[in-house]
């Protein structure tokens, strides 16, 4: 039988939202910065959950598609309090950056085209290159653990850079030859083992590995309740924009574009930018190249999970489809938020008690460790059409290269790499670099 929780103060539910609050609004730094806000908080701090547990969570959170920082606030919001608690989490993770990114991209259309607004952008693009290229060394570093895991990767490049082959295929590609090594070639993988010795006892922590709270047990009808009211609350904007709006088609387009774009983010959003990139740049012609990595860097200024960026694509989808209303902008922007993260709330609330019921799965694992490392051929192709955009942006010429965004991102590379100086920051001083460049006229 499991143990009750024990007698140290359980957190209220206002206590608990007036945290939620104020991460939505400092949760900078991408989803490392996130993780480590929130394990500061509620493991150090508070004492709310034991450092297992939250492991515990992670580890599920990372094995999604999804942005693995507002699935973990949300997974921890719904143990603490269940159903409400993951939702007041979850939200408060992305509601403040909404607001952010809308005020922005409105900013952006408006005074777009503007001299000194075009020079900020000149500095952040280069920046933007290296804080990708950072990202890449980190995943690459953590999930190439073998000779397989290399192979995976170069292929999955070649097979996304020069064959054109969509990510979601990569994706699948990659789960069955995990599942072909698992069956005959079980050498192949690296075996997982956890390393983490835990110094403290889990019994000075209100929800710890000897815990179970009554909110984490599993029941069938709770859980065709669940997914019964995700299919509702997918179908329900749909439902009302097909009586009320002349823009239907477009509306649903953008639905089920960005549900399926949620539902393959294996890797963060870095891995699922250039599918997005492919489908709304070169087929739906929502926007340009150049709008995408504006996009990335004002997600990159802002609080909230990068795979905020796809709202900006949302804004500029609406914008561009409507001859420039801002109105229409403002509902591609709000769809697009409302349909990119409501899978992330269904994983959480539909598959966690699942999750603390079976507790660790090694098979499943080792699959998505593989998938992991065909996101890093994918990230590369990333990097390169971003790079050649900025760097090179008549093709890879050396006659027409720009030499300030070369040096730059390689000067944005070391100060981050060796984080001389905070992502943010630099950020900062990147856009003022671009300023300071217009303001001396050397660029126009």
């Amino acid at each position: 039988m499991p143990k009750p929780l024990n007698s140290l103060s359980y957190p209220s539910f206002r206590e608990a939202f007036l945290f939620w609050l104020k991460l939505g609004f400092i949760s900078f730094g991408g989803p490392v910065g996130q993780i480590a806000i929130m394990h500061n908080f509620v493991v150090t701090q508070k004492k709310w959950i034991s450092e297992g547990r939250f492991l515990h969570a992670l580890n599920y959170c990372m094995l999604l598609p999804g942005p693995e920082a507002q699935q973990l606030a949300t997974y921890i919001g719904w143990l603490l309090h269940g159903t409400r608690g993951g939702l007041v989490a979850g939200i408060l993770f992305v509601l403040p950056s909404v607001f952010f990114l809308l005020g922005l991209s409105i900013l952006y259309v408006v005074y777009g085209t503007i001299p000194w607004v075009y020079a900020l952008f000149y500095g952040l693009k280069p920046a933007v290159i290296a804080i990708i290229v950072v990202a890449l060394v980190k995943i690459a570093h953590k999930s190439l653990l073998g000779p397989l895991y290399y192979a995976i990767a170069i292929c999955s490049f070649i097979c996304i850079f020069f064959l054109i082959i969509s990510f979601p295929y990569l994706i699948l590609i990659a789960i069955l030859i995990a599942w072909i090594c698992q069956r005959w070639f079980p050498y192949l993988l690296k075996s997982y083992q956890d390393e983490i010795h835990l110094d403290i006892e889990e019994d000075q922590y209100l929800i710890n590995q000897n815990t179970t709270p009554t909110v984490t047990s599993f029941r069938v009808k709770h859980f065709l309740s669940q997914a019964l009211t995700g299919i509702f609350l997918w179908g329900l904007p749909m439902i009302i924009l097909y009586y009320t709006s002349e823009d239907f088609p477009f509306y649903w387009q953008i639905a089920v574009f960005f549900t399926k774009a949620a539902l393959i983010t294996f890797g963060g959003a870095y891995a699922v930018l250039p599918y997005v990139a492919q489908i709304t740049v070169e087929q739906f012609h929502w926007l340009s190249g150049n709008q995408m990595i504006d996009g990335l860097a004002l997600g990159e200024t802002t609080p909230g999970p990068l795979i905020m960026v796809l709202s900006f694509v949302g804004f500029l989808a609406g914008y561009n489809h409507s001859d420039g209303s801002l109105l229409t902008a403002t509902n591609g922007l709000v769809l697009t938020t409302y349909y990119t993260f409501l899978p992330c709330f269904l994983f959480i609330l539909i598959g966690a008690p699942l999750v603390e019921k079976t507790r660790q799965n090694p098979k499943v694992k080792s699959m998505l460790a593989l998938v992991t490392a065909a996101v890093v051929g994918v990230i590369l192709n990333l990097t390169l059409t971003f790079s050649q955009s900025v760097i090179f942006p008549e093709g890879f010429k050396i006659s027409v290269i720009n030499w300030f965004a070369l040096g730059w991102a390689i000067l944005s590379f070391v100060v981050l790499s060796k984080k001389l100086l905070g992502m943010i920051s630099w950020i900062g001083i990147s856009a003022l670099a671009g300023l300071v460049l217009y303001l001396s006229g050397l660029i126009r």
